[in-house]
């Protein structure tokens, strides 16, 4: 008896690896997923300038990063759209990536077509390959649902992006993550939703970057995955009394073994506290 329609996912023709500089940018889910691999000690970018919705926004938010970072780019980008609908200052006819708070009267509102979409989309990975040709671009539509658009319009601003993510694949060699269709049909159950009934629960982006990583990363980057674990697990260890010698004892073999893994896998070691 299957009581769960599985969402099928092929190997991607890449693969993340240990030392990969990876950017996130997009949703607040893009937020989550970028996360996870921080607190897995890879190298990344999540977001520098806020969480992002919508493609131009996107587009907005590589051009920033790119003027204010110094390196080759970034081997891995991964693009989380949440909504077509974007807001123009009615003063400058701009499209503005924050409202911040001030009123919606100074503000029109405006959903960008699927072409659109596409443009402002490969408007980012031209920028992002120009600065390094071998960017590899993942695509992804956040499954969070806008509920003051209405159920039915969220579906049709989701529509439009996953047009979007189709075309991108064509034009620009994206891949596209299936995110969305895990969390909708593989996860359907509201017990993988949070109090909202809108947002992913915590087991349920779990399991999305499980899926994840089982797609984009290759065997080094597992087994790098595991071999931190343990120190990770260390490192958030809570003591009854931080100054006991027994914990002192401890944190500076944790601190070694940190350390060594860094010197491993040729990684920055990040400062103890």
């Amino acid at each position: 008896m299957l009581l769960q329609t599985k969402v099928d996912i092929e190997k991607a023709p890449f693969s993340i690896r240990p030392k990969d500089k990876v950017l996130f940018v997009g949703s607040c889910f893009a937020d989550k997923m970028g996360q996870h691999m921080t607190d897995d000690m890879f190298l990344t970018t999540v977001n520098p300038y806020g969480v992002m919705y919508n493609p131009a926004s996107v587009m907005h938010t590589v051009e920033r990063v790119l003027d204010n970072e110094e390196g080759n780019g970034f081997d891995v980008a991964v693009i989380t759209l949440g909504t077509n609908h974007v807001y123009i200052l009615n003063e400058t006819g701009e499209i503005v990536d924050n409202c911040q708070k001030r009123p919606q009267r100074l503000f029109t509102e405006k959903e960008l077509t699927m072409d659109e979409c596409t443009e402002y989309l490969c408007q980012a990975v031209l920028m992002l390959r120009k600065r390094n040709e071998n960017t590899k671009v993942i695509l992804t539509v956040s499954p969070i649902r806008y509920a003051k658009y209405g159920f039915h319009e969220s579906q049709l601003s989701k529509a439009t992006l996953l047009l979007a993510t189709r075309e991108m694949e064509k034009r620009c060699g994206a891949y596209y993550f299936p995110a969305y269709e895990i969390v909708n049909d593989e996860l359907r159950d509201y017990r993988f939703y949070a109090a909202d009934m809108l947002h992913p629960s915590e087991q349920a982006v779990e399991y999305v970057y499980e899926r994840f990583a089982q797609t984009f990363f290759a065997p080094e980057t597992h087994r790098f995955v595991e071999e931190y674990r343990p120190i990770k697990q260390a490192l958030a260890h809570k003591p009854f009394n931080p100054e006991s010698p027994d914990y002192q004892q401890f944190m500076a073999r944790t601190s070694r073994q940190l350390e060594a893994f860094c010197t491993r896998y040729g990684l920055p070691c990040p400062p103890q506290q």
